[in-house]
């Protein structure tokens, strides 16, 4: 261990996220589903979804951006629908809410949709989507943000980083997932490169004229961020605009920088999450024709390529064996907030 990082086992983490997020106001339910969500992206390496992300959900609450003891509610439930209102709270909450029914609908009909409406969001969509394929399910969800990211050949923020997420289960493995923005880099990367005094690459932002730039905070808050992939990418990320938006009854990023109205605070807006049980559209031999993923798996690794989520799983076994890595300034800037 370096003397600029800081070790923790996973139960430490978790009682200091929670300690911080008690003291701050919000319920024992969210502290606990929040808490989970940040230290699963920290145990799996992943420090722009982590505990870093603490810092914007006490700074969402003190902005009047979220509801901290907000309880979310089943608003509709027939077919293979499923729709929560999570009433202004995190996600956190009302995807366990849902996770239950969607996957009863799922292996009832083959196919089920989840909507959550009217929540704030900020965590990684993989620790939602593997929940899913422990269910035996493949899973599809995405949602979008607030307007960060400029359309491909624009130069001003319109487009939320809007990730999008996919997981496939595998037997006696973890499951197969990828989870990304469709902007070039997700925005909790942009905003790490400016707390640590650091450049951005090139392709990340562009500035108020549409001109590459390297100063994370002139993207942050005079540009815009870029997709990946240009027009490519910037179709993705309209798409997903369209079906975690309109489609659901909720906010578009645009509409969501809009309600947001200068606070500053984590996006509010919807998410959507689809279901698929393998055994309905595979039919009688789903497990066969499973196996013939794990062939492909195979062959992909062969050439000495790596799986998405491959590099993860290793920093989740390493956490696991060795503790959970956080930087001493993060982890310093944490404590105080008890101090508070």
């Amino acid at each position: 261990m370096s003397d600029k990082t800081v070790l923790l086992s996973e139960e430490d983490a978790l009682n200091l996220s929670r300690k911080i997020l008690l003291k701050k106001g919000f319920s024992e339910g969210f502290s606990r589903a929040i808490s989970n969500t940040v230290v699963a992206g920290q145990k799996d390496g992943c420090g722009s979804h982590g505990l870093y992300r603490l810092l914007g959900c006490i700074k969402t609450l003190e902005a009047g951006g979220v509801v901290p003891d907000a309880e979310p509610r089943v608003e509709h439930s027939s077919g293979s629908i499923v729709k929560i209102n999570a009433n202004g709270g995190f996600s956190q909450l009302s995807f366990s809410l849902g996770l239950p029914l969607l996957t009863e609908k799922a292996k009832e009909n083959g196919i089920a949709l989840l909507a959550i409406n009217h929540c704030v969001h900020f965590s990684a969509l993989w620790i939602e989507v593997e929940q899913i394929t422990n269910n035996g399910l493949v899973a599809i969800a995405c949602n979008p943000t607030q307007a960060y990211v400029a359309p491909h050949g624009g130069n001003a923020p319109l487009l939320g980083t809007n990730p999008f997420a996919f997981g496939w289960p595998r037997p006696d493995k973890p499951p197969f997932i990828f989870d990304f923005a469709t902007s070039q880099i997700a925005r909790g990367d942009v905003e790490l490169h400016e707390r640590e005094g650091k450049p951005i690459p090139d392709g990340w932002g562009v500035d108020s004229k549409g001109q590459g730039c390297n100063d994370p905070r002139v993207v942050l808050e005079e540009g815009a961020q870029l997709t990946f992939g240009e027009h490519k990418g910037a179709a993705l990320s309209m798409m997903i605009e369209l079906i975690a938006g309109p489609l659901i009854g909720d906010l578009m990023s645009y509409e969501s920088s809009q309600h947001d109205d200068g606070k500053g605070a984590l996006p509010y807006h919807g998410e959507i999450i689809i279901a698929i049980d393998p055994a309905f559209t595979a039919g009688k031999d789903f497990e066969q024709h499973l196996s013939r993923a794990e062939t492909f798996f195979d062959l992909v690794e062969s050439q000495g390529a790596r799986l998405p989520s491959g590099r993860r799983y290793e920093n989740r076994e390493k956490s696991e064996r060795d503790g959970i890595e956080i930087s001493e300034k993060l982890y310093l800037e944490l404590c105080s907030l008890l101090d508070d």
